[in-house]
């Protein structure tokens, strides 16, 4: 694909773009703790970032924005069917502690019980890649848009992603590409999320009420999430905002009637930041602290059901035939915004045991280089690939621990070559590839059934942050 200018640079203008480049980063907040001191502001560096937007055919970054809206309200659909969750997750939840432990909380809360608070907020984040069967070699107009996942909880870089479109704009400028600096895309990430959080906040009724960001215990990319702190307050000074971990719920929160209260401030809105990996969760006070949340009237973002909603094993079963199918009616165009989601996806099978389970595991063993194994986490870093797919499905074997995880065809994704911008390492030009991120967000009036009733009556270390340049 073409570069938003010529590569490679003669060195000596490279290293005045990217000595510029740097000192906007820092003056702009494109900014992170280091690894070596995770918890302090007081040694910060740049964020890792490209120097240049990479290149994203027109056609795909526009496919993935106007079917954003349709998987908003899929997910929310999602939300509203007790069964359609309950039966995805069915054999996960015998083998998958945590899943399991997820489902207890939306099973109690919202499968036997009424939740105190119908309002739910998402914000979500859509990750996707351009598959190029040719890599390199493959024209604009031949890829496809591929969806990787959605992610329901902890959805970041909006913060710093805005940040970077406008360094990529400085960066043209910088090597005379005005125009091209001017046509870039507007990031609207940040306002929009933060949007969200402001008109939830305003439903919940109670202008001295906060809004809680339950954090990390460490707190590397502190400054993503301060861009949305900052943005809310630019919104509506009034609007207190709080940064609490989960030991400061476990020893500080309490609830007064149905209202989540800590350090005495009644709580509006749970932004979780955290709680989306096992480890997160080191003993049952989390556990029970996760759970009082959910009970209180506080909005969560997530609330557990969307959190459920976005796991590896539910993105599975949406793209069985019928399954987008069965929330048509939550569409104005039901059968159009079908086709749209249904473009997206890639291949994804079900491990769980039985015969198309068995055929999934001899379709990955005969090929692994073709899929991705994928377990029901987030955060990154949990895929498996290649020889590694062949080693887990044989220490597994017929045992049911493999309704742990799915399997996704594995994309091939479209190369671009970059700068890469990194703390303490050389510029260089090198490969990559893009996968782009589309946020969206949704505010909705839950509505739940249990099962059995037929009507409900009466919503990790190896990328860069980079911007796309439109071909």
């Amino acid at each position: 694909m073409e570069t938003s200018v010529s590569l490679p640079l003669e060195q000596d203008l490279l290293d005045d773009v990217v000595a510029k480049d740097k000192d906007y980063a820092f003056l702009h907040g494109i900014i992170m703790r280091t690894r070596q001191d995770p918890n302090s502001s007081e040694v910060i560096c740049y964020a890792p970032h490209v120097l240049l937007p990479s290149p994203v055919p027109k056609r795909l970054f526009q496919q993935a924005v106007d079917v954003q809206k349709d998987f908003n309200l899929l997910l929310h659909g999602v939300t509203h069917d007790s069964d359609f969750i309950t039966s995805s997750l069915k054999s996960a939840i015998q083998v998958d502690e945590f899943t399991r432990k997820l489902y207890e909380i939306y099973e109690e809360v919202y499968v036997n019980g009424t939740p105190a608070q119908p309002i739910q907020l998402a914000l979500l984040r859509a990750d996707y890649m351009f598959d190029a069967a040719r890599g390199k070699e493959t024209p604009a107009d031949e890829m496809k848009l591929r969806q990787i996942e959605i992610n329901t909880i902890a959805s970041s870089f909006a913060g710093l992603g805005s940040q970077v479109s406008d360094l990529h704009r400085y960066n043209l400028r910088n090597l005379c590409e005005s125009k091209k600096a001017a046509s870039l895309s507007e990031n609207r990430a940040l306002s929009g999320l933060a949007q969200g959080l402001v008109e939830a906040w305003k439903l919940y009724k109670c202008d001295r009420a906060a809004i809680l960001f339950l954090i990390e215990d460490v707190s590397q990319n502190i400054f993503d999430q301060r861009w949305l702190e900052y943005e809310i307050h630019k919104i509506n000074p009034t609007i207190h905002t709080m940064r609490r971990k989960f030991s400061d719920v476990i020893n500080r929160a309490k609830t007064e009637g149905d209202k989540l209260v800590i350090d005495g401030y009644e709580i509006a809105i749970v932004y979780f930041r955290y709680g989306y990996m096992p480890n997160q969760y080191v003993s049952e006070k989390e556990w029970e602290a996760r759970l009082m949340v959910e009970k209180s009237r506080a909005i969560k973002c997530p609330s557990i059901s969307y959190h459920l909603a976005g796991t590896k094993k539910v993105q599975q079963e949406l793209s069985r035939v019928g399954a987008v199918e069965r929330f048509q009616k939550y569409f104005s165009d039901g059968e159009a915004a079908v086709k749209r989601i249904r473009e997206t996806f890639a291949g994804l099978y079900t491990l769980d045991m039985g015969s198309e389970g068995d055929a999934t595991v001899k379709m990955a063993l005969t090929d692994p280089d073709k899929y991705v194994l994928k377990p029901q986490r987030e955060g990154g870093g949990n895929n498996i690939f290649g020889k590694d797919i062949t080693s887990t499905l044989k220490d597994i074997g017929e045992d049911e621990r493999r309704a742990e995880y799915i399997l996704m065809d594995r994309i091939q994704p479209a190369i671009v070559s970059n700068y890469q911008i990194r703390c303490w390492t050389t510029t260089e030009l090198i490969d990559m590839v893009s996968e782009l991120g589309i946020f969206g967000a949704i505010i909705c009036l839950l509505r739940t059934k249990n099962t059995g009733f037929d009507d409900g009556g009466v919503a990790a270390g190896a990328a860069v942050l980079d911007s796309p340049y439109l071909v």
